[in-house]
């Protein structure tokens, strides 16, 4: 037996990035997200159209998103609840976020250079440097999301997860950190307990990690 039921997310399986981008002052945002997916080097994702990182993009293309694998998960869940915009939602406020300029260092994570601009994660094994070739809103005008697409110019891969001639990234090797409803697994087993899930009794949120702010 099936029931027809209308849950409040579609995140069956997605894994997790963080996106690097350019603030107006030239620093670098960093910010959780879990829409995205790829074919060939275009990149497709997901975020709410008022999160810094998008109003970033609009302004400014250059990003880099920084794949996360299971040791980066309580790093990500230091940032999951932080925003790098001073103005927020009521709503977002009554979950918890509050603002925070320098995520890097709230999150545990070190500063690299990048060649698209923003600075990228050094912890993270596969870093993507591009722009953003367009910005489309999707859902209807109050769904206040959008989709992005990403044109892929470099692919910075740890050494230890390429095959031998460096064309392929070794799927075995390479174990990403996936979000699965409100739930980090990595392998599939729970990875670590979201801080992200302590807003589910709140006002609904549209999607968890891909506010991109």
């Amino acid at each position: 037996m099936k029931r027809t039921v209308e849950p409040k997310v579609l995140y069956f399986g997605t894994p997790v990035v963080l996106i690097s981008s350019l603030n107006p002052d030239g620093s670098t945002n960093l910010a959780p997200m879990s829409s995205a997916w790829w074919l060939g080097y275009t990149a497709m994702l997901g975020m709410g159209t008022s999160a810094q990182t998008v109003k970033n993009l609009v302004e400014r293309p250059e990003i880099v998103l920084n794949l996360v694998d299971p040791d980066m998960v309580a790093a990500l869940d230091r940032i999951a609840l932080l925003t790098g915009s001073r103005e927020m939602s009521d709503s977002k406020r009554a979950r918890g976020y509050r603002y925070e300029p320098d995520k890097f260092a709230a999150a545990g994570l070190t500063r690299a250079p990048s060649e698209a601009g923003p600075e990228s994660v050094l912890e993270s094994p596969i870093n993507l440097e591009g722009r953003i070739e367009a910005i489309r809103e999707i859902g209807g005008p109050d769904s206040h999301l959008c989709s992005l697409e990403m044109t892929v110019e470099r692919v910075r891969v740890r050494e230890d997860l390429l095959m031998s001639n460096d064309r392929y990234i070794d799927p075995l090797r390479w174990d990403p950190l996936i979000m699965k409803f409100t739930e980090y697994f990595a392998g599939g087993t729970p990875a670590y307990a979201s801080s992200l899930a302590r807003g589910w009794q709140m006002p609904p949120m549209p999607i968890p990690v891909a506010s991109g702010d």
